[in-house]
This record gives C-alpha cells, structure tokens and sequence, in this order.
C-alpha cells in the first residue's frame, strides 16, 4: 500500500523548498509582492511536485535498471498513480495561478507545458536542460506576472543556473566530464557576477543594506555551487557529481535571496535564507533528486 512518505519521495518533497523563491525574486523584481505572491509561490510549488512525480513515471524503465530503490521500480507506488498524482498537481497549480489573475495564469499554462514537454521528450534530448532551464525562467517570470519584463533578469539568472545543474545533474549515475563540470562552474560564476554587478548598479536597489546583502549572498551562492562543481570538476564520479547537484539544487535558495535583495527587500532575503537548513536536513531522509 502506497504511503505518505512515498508520495513524498515521488514528488522530492524537501526540494519543493527551493520554489518559493522563484516567485519572490520574480516579484521582488517586478515591484509587486503582494498576497498574490503567495499563491503564486503555492502554484509553483505544485507544478514542481507535478514534474517529480512525472520524471518518476517517464523514468520508470530506466530507473528499474539505475535506481532502484525509488517509489516506482521499487513497488511502492503504481505508475498509474505517479501519473495520477502528477495531473492532480497540474491541475492545483493552474487553478493557483488562476486565483491571482489572468497576467498569471497566462504564465502558469507554458511553465506546465515546460514541465511536461521535459519529463515526456526533452529529458533525454541534447535541449533538455534548455527546457529545465525555461521552466524555471517561466517560474520566475510566474512571480513577475505583473510586469514581466522588469522580471526578466532575475528570471535568466535562476534560469541559467538550472541549465548548468541540469546539464551536471545528467553525470549522476555513470559520471560526468571535467567539460561539463566546469561550464557548470563559469556559468555559477557568471551568474553571481552579474546579480552582485547589478546590485551595485546606481539606484538598485536604493537601501545600502539591501545593496550590500544582495552582494553577500551572491557570493554565498558562488562559494557554495562553486567549490562543489570545483570538486566536480578535479573528480567527475558519479558521487561527486550527485553531491555537487543536490547542492546546486540548494544553492538556488541563496541566489533567489540575492535576487530579492536586489529588489530591496533584505528582510526578506534573510527569511528566505532560513530555508537552506531546513532543505538540507530534509534532504537527509528524502532525496531531493
């Protein structure tokens, strides 16, 4: 009988931590949070688990043989369950989006489209860490509905970063290249540049506080991403990768703080930062990958 601690493995329960951010840096940079913010964030995290839990229902196959001990091949959960759960959680996370508007549910519906088109034929295709990478883009922009364009920086940095932990992330079980370990690493490297660059740019944002929190916690970022996809890149195993994605996974938490800092909001970075404890104890009984 399937339980609730594999329903929660299915849909990497701890990992859903690192979504909300997505909307606040989204809305952070697009001026509006809001009571819309957190529905949007419970959008998000929906479609999030929905994508878990169809990455186990596409992957079910090629998991019996690599892994295992996950929910499907193992027994615990149908496929015709993950598939059930992963529409369930679609659904809920477009009637989300719907309560906060029309802007976002207009969002909501491709960033679903995205999740899908991965799990079902992009994630084994040479563009499927493009199509990870536009889906958190479009999660981000979700955030941002209401003035998408001003949202837009923040959601190529969050994209960006997916694509490289993405690309890592392929290394898991065979290993990995010090090629792609080391894109992975300038991209980290790019992507802090660029957020703590713009933090410092006149006027953005106008609180010194925010200005300078937003230029830690990027460096926070790149130090934490950065020494792991380091590490990665000296020793592509299949174990040094898989440390270096679940912390590229964390490192999300970070930049999205960086990000909404940028926004001027440093309070809220810093609660925003007490999610990475939290996602890293989490992860020790449940695999955020």
């Amino acid at each position: 009988m399937t339980s609730a601690r594999d329903i929660a493995e299915l849909v990497r329960l701890p990992a859903a931590l690192s979504v909300p951010g997505d909307a606040l840096a989204g809305a952070a940079a697009a001026g509006t949070l809001g009571w819309r913010t957190a529905v949007l964030a419970g959008s998000s995290t929906c479609l999030y688990w929905a994508g878990m839990a169809l990455n186990d229902y596409a992957d079910r196959d090629l998991d019996a043989a690599e892994r295992p001990e996950r929910p499907i091949p193992s027994g615990r959960v149908s496929p015709q369950t993950a598939l059930r759960v992963a529409g369930g959680l679609t659904a809920a996370g477009l009637t989300l989006s719907a309560l906060a508007g029309r802007r976002a549910l207009a969002v909501a519906v491709p960033l679903a489209g995205t999740v899908w088109l991965y799990d079902m034929a992009a994630k084994p295709t040479p563009l499927g860490p493009v199509v990870m990478a536009a889906a958190r883009t479009l999660d981000v922009l979700l955030g941002g509905s209401a003035a998408p364009r001003r949202a837009l920086p923040a959601a190529l940095a969050l994209g960006a970063h997916t694509c490289s932990v993405t690309a890592l992330s392929r290394g898991e079980v065979h290993g990995s290249s010090p090629g792609v370990a080391g894109a992975a690493l300038a991209t980290t490297a790019g992507v802090a540049a660029t957020a703590a660059g713009s933090a410092l740019r006149p006027g953005r944002p106008r609180s010194r506080v925010a200005r300078l929190a937003s230029v830690a916690l990027a460096g926070s970022y790149a130090y934490s991403v950065g020494r792991a996809q380091a590490e990665a890149v000296r020793t592509p195993d299949a174990p040094t990768v898989r440390r270096a994605t679940g912390t590229g996974i964390r490192g999300m938490v970070p930049l999205q703080a960086a990000l909404v800092a940028r926004g001027g909001k440093a309070a809220l970075a810093a609660v925003l930062m007490a999610a990475v404890p939290a996602i890293r104890a989490a992860a020790k009984r449940i695999s955020p990958t």
